[in-house]
């Protein structure tokens, strides 16, 4: 039946090469005007789970508070002891206006040394006394530069805006809404803050500038991802080199990746008609459309030379590679496509744009490998060299064909099997240490601080790759403040958050907050009515606590910071400094507000909700992660199975191919458990694309083998053809592949890098598993055909 269908689909299409060609030329150039309008994506909606609860918190309250969308330039003195010099404060007042001045930041909402919202307090025996922490009259001399530290010990600024060793001070600013429809241009911000880092080192040599944020970190990544345009070209040129190699045929080489490279091109253009963009996680979308596409039209290019070599001239033997790969390969592309489609399940616009692209383009190579590939060689046809080299092949024994079909005998196959069920176990049992999330400090993303386990010299300035981890580090360093905030969101009735119900609630939260591990600080308007409750009775600590007074309570909220209540003080931030964004630490974090919220909601009193700051969204971010990796790695597994199924109507070969594509899954996760790998959304997708590779290897596979076996010809004999063929494109595809992505690890992003190694993994272990484990597995499934083998003896 499928042959039939075959023979029909080949013979219909070769009977109009002329009219196909001249439309995928069209259709090429069409497609690649399109696909040069792509832009890169800056939304930042995008890679957070925008239903998510937290997020709906954070977008509901967004405009009433300072709820964590911000940066913070840290200007760092690097020749004088401390800050309070003429030429360093000068630069920190340059530096403030600039900052003030930049597009995407809220004017409103800026705190340095140098702006009128930072002042100093104290009671004397006259009375309040205070003022702006630049003295008035400030003109750089010893004795404003004495009075100016006075002013700043008396700000309570220390460890906010200023170091704890003085060495340094921050411009704090807020952004405008980045999460919005019109949102903040987050790459054209972070060039500008890298051009003012730049501009300033040089201005004043005793200067040196460090930048963190979400915004800041969103930025450097988009930035860096750029060179992976540079690892695509390379990886391209290395895969046509070696294929030149393998195959002895400049035209075969060629066509195979042009017609590639066309794939690509297709899919880009495809996707930018509808609307999509190109962002720093699905950039790997286009390099897997193309090593999909490699790997199918090495199929075609090694089927049709071994045709050629049987002696049919290039017209028939192109017709008849098209009919013998038409179903396996329609099948393998078919389940690739569906199977990248189930990522849509993640409510993550990244990630759900890139199973869109990744199914686009593996739909596009239907057309670019499967059909026009053979009929470019059905005018071109193989070398000379390509027929001698396959014809010299079937005269001895291949070395790969003698060592691989080894397998199909019985005490090979059983221990094969063994060793892939321990395979199993080993890999469950180191699976376990996965974690979802970061597992680092800082922005994994990026690659690791230098000095985050030694002292730098001062004003040490990191190369761009490390800069950003580099600056977080001073940070917390340096700071009692960390760059890894979640903001808890406290609501009340109109004009109660000062109530003292309220406030004794809220304060009991940020007791119980601190005591949890990774916790550094926990600010709030209790907290800060305690300390101007203590500041306005002599600075006694038997004042610090929040009185019963609502007269009290009132005439604190004179001396409250604008950012501990929104207008009508409805809503009032907790600020939760953590230690780190770790998967772990959030996780603990997260879990004892909850607990403290369930117990402690009020209505009418005070009522907490989860969460913002850049904490609060990698915490909704893990949380959507954690509940759809295994729903989704299931659904890909169920859809492939079913293919399979439909087009061998085999049980037995569903367990053939997926079986070492299971155990490719198990093994990867344990690796990346062993390299610290999370399980987040630039990693997830690697995940699921790697079955759609490793299904293509046991397809072709399965399909030849099961052909050799209805000849009736015994399982050895059967896989040794096999391996002469479709066998030895798989060794060549899984091996170049594997070549071309390991050299991602010298991206400066870290998470290209980590997407490298875990790609190489997977190309080389789907093809060892389906060179091993499929004919081990068919020792015991696949039988020839009998009434066949009684024919042939």
């Amino acid at each position: 039946m499928s042959g039939r269908i075959s023979k029909g689909i080949a013979g219909g299409l070769f009977a109009v090469r002329p009219l196909i060609l001249l439309a995928f030329i069209v259709a090429t150039v069409v497609l690649g005007l399109q696909a040069s309008k792509i832009q890169l994506n800056t939304d930042i909606r995008k890679m957070i789970p925008l239903d998510h609860p937290y997020i709906q918190n954070f977008l509901e309250h967004q405009s009433d508070l300072n709820l964590g969308n911000d940066i913070r330039v840290i200007v760092e003195e690097t020749q004088h002891d401390d800050i309070f010099n003429a030429d360093y404060m000068q630069a920190l007042k340059d530096v403030t206006d600039d900052v003030f001045a930049m597009e995407g930041v809220d004017p409103s909402k800026i705190s340095s040394l140098w702006t009128s919202n930072v002042r100093w307090n104290e009671v004397t025996e006259q009375g309040f006394q205070g003022g702006e922490v630049i003295p008035l009259g400030y003109d750089g001399s010893e004795q404003k530069l004495e009075q100016l530290r006075t002013n700043v010990l008396r700000s309570g600024q220390v460890g906010r805006l200023v170091a704890d060793n003085f060495r340094s001070s921050v411009v704090h600013a807020q952004l405008l809404d980045a999460l919005g429809k019109d949102g903040v241009d987050i790459p054209a911000l972070s060039a500008k803050l890298e051009l003012l880092r730049s501009d300033y080192q040089k201005k004043y040599p005793n200067v040196s500038i460090h930048i963190v944020g979400l915004a800041k970190k969103a930025g450097d990544v988009m930035s860096a991802a750029q060179e992976v345009a540079m690892f695509f070209f390379f990886t391209l040129a290395l895969i046509a080199v070696l294929l030149l190699v393998d195959t002895r045929c400049i035209r075969s080489a060629l066509t195979v990746t042009g017609c590639s490279f066309i794939a690509v091109i297709w899919q880009l253009g495809i996707v930018s008609y509808l609307g999509f963009t190109i962002d720093p996680y699905s950039m790997l979308v286009p390099f897997l459309v193309f090593a999909i596409a490699v790997s199918h039209g090495v199929q075609v290019v090694n089927t049709l030379a071994n045709f050629a070599a049987g002696g049919m001239d290039s017209r028939t033997a192109a017709r008849s590679t098209l009919e013998a790969l038409c179903v396996p390969g329609m099948v393998a592309l078919l389940s690739d496509a569906i199977g990248f489609l189930t990522l849509y399940i993640i409510d993550i616009g990244v990630i759900r744009e890139l199973a869109m692209a990744a199914s686009i383009g593996v739909a596009v190579i239907i057309i670019s490998n499967l059909v026009v590939v053979p009929m470019v060689l059905s005018y071109l046809g193989v070398s000379g060299a390509a027929v001698r080299k396959i014809q010299a092949g079937d005269k001895k024994d291949h070395p790969l064909a003698t060592l691989f079909a080894r397998f199909t005998k019985t005490p090979l196959a059983i221990v094969s099997i063994v060793i892939a069920l321990a395979g199993y176990g080993v890999g469950i049992y180191y699976s376990q240490d996965l974690k979802i999330g970061d597992l680092d400090k800082g922005a994994p993303e990026l690659w690791p601080d230098p000095c985050a386990d030694q002292e730098c010299p001062r004003g040490f300035q990191p190369k761009h790759r490390y800069q950003y981890n580099h600056d977080v580090n001073f940070l917390v360093s340096n700071y009692s403040v960390s760059a890894d905030v979640l903001v808890v969101m406290a609501k009340t009735p109109v004009e109660s958050c000062n109530a003292y119900e309220a406030m004794e609630t809220i304060d009991d939260l940020a007791w119980q907050m601190r005591n949890v591990e990774g916790v550094q600080d926990v600010v709030t308007i209790a907290s800060a009515t305690k300390q101007i409750a203590t500041n306005m009775n002599e600075g006694s600590l038997k004042w610090a606590t929040v009185s019963r007074d609502q007269y009290a309570l009132n005439n604190a909220m004179s001396f409250m910071p604008d950012s501990l209540y929104n207008l009508n003080c409805s809503l009032t931030p907790v600020y939760v400094f953590l230690d780190d964004h770790k998967a772990e630490t959030l996780d603990r974090v997260t879990a004892a507000v909850a607990k403290f919220a369930k117990a402690h909601n009020n209505p009418d009193q005070v009522v907490f909700k989860l969460a913002s700051g850049n904490a609060g969204v990698e915490a909704a971010t893990n949380q959507t992660i954690a509940a759809n990796q295994y729903p989704m790695l299931a659904l890909v597994y169920a859809v492939v199975s079913v293919l399979i199924l439909l087009a061998f109507r085999s049980l037995r070969a569903v367990i053939c191919i997926i079986v070492p594509l299971g155990l490719t899954s198990i093994l990867c996760q344990a690796l990346m458990a062993q390299l610290g790998i999370g399980v987040k959304v630039a990693t997830l997708p690697v995940i699921a694309l790697g079955v759609g590779i490793g299904v293509d290897y046991g397809i072709y596979i399965y399909s030849k083998l099961s052909e050799f076996l209805k000849q009736g010809m015994d399982l050895e004999q059967a896989y040794k053809e096999t391996l002469k063929t479709t066998g030895k494109a798989v060794a060549f595809t899984g091996i170049t592949l594997a070549v071309g992505v390991v050299f991602w690890v010298f991206s400066s992003i870290k998470f290209q890098a980590d997407m490298g190694i875990l790609l190489t993994f997977m190309f080389l272990w789907n093809m060892i598993g389906a060179l091993w484990l499929l004919p081990a597995l068919g020792r015991f499934l696949l039988k020839p055909d009998a009434a066949r083998a009684r024919q042939r003896d």
